[in-house]
């Protein structure tokens, strides 16, 4: 009498060879280069995009926002307010130049990154009393709290 775990084994064999083939393609160099490539990629699709922190503070009067922008010259940082959004925007423009002993130009390659976060409040923000500071990598937007009319109740 056969051994049933055997008959299994050797039923499965051809799609053992099958895997085995497989295994090896996805770890031979130009595969699994691209591999690698495919999930740095999914890891961090947007490099810049999430490379800068937002943090929002409450205190009785105001909301503080601090982005943390290390690198970035003020000129490339754009502040818009909607209604109760804020939003942080920040350009970087590089361009490479390369030349040859003759001082020609054979190759120039030019990259524009944007990135920007949005940032909810809970009342409309009013844009005149808005103050924005940036200093050593770090935006600080401060953001007064709207003062709504108290209504007194009469008693009837």
């Amino acid at each position: 009498m056969e051994d049933p775990k055997k008959r299994e084994r050797d039923r499965n064999e051809p799609f053992g060879d099958l895997m085995k083939s497989m295994n090896q393609l996805f770890h031979e160099k130009p595969v699994k280069g691209f591999l690698q490539t495919m999930d740095d990629f999914f890891k961090n699709p947007f490099p810049f995009a999430s490379s800068f922190h937002v943090d929002v503070a409450e205190t009785e009067k105001e909301h503080i926002i601090t982005a943390e922008l290390a690198g970035i010259n003020k000129e490339q940082i754009q502040i818009d307010i909607l209604d109760n959004y804020i939003t942080i925007s920040v350009k970087s423009a590089e361009m490479v130049t390369e030349e040859d002993e003759n001082r020609k130009i054979f190759r120039r390659q030019q990259s524009l990154q944007r990135s920007s976060r949005t940032i909810p409040l809970p009342q409309p923000v009013n844009e005149n009393k808005v103050k924005a500071v940036y200093q050593n990598g770090l935006l600080q937007i401060t953001v007064p709290k709207q003062q709504g009319k108290r209504i007194l109740i009469d008693e009837s």
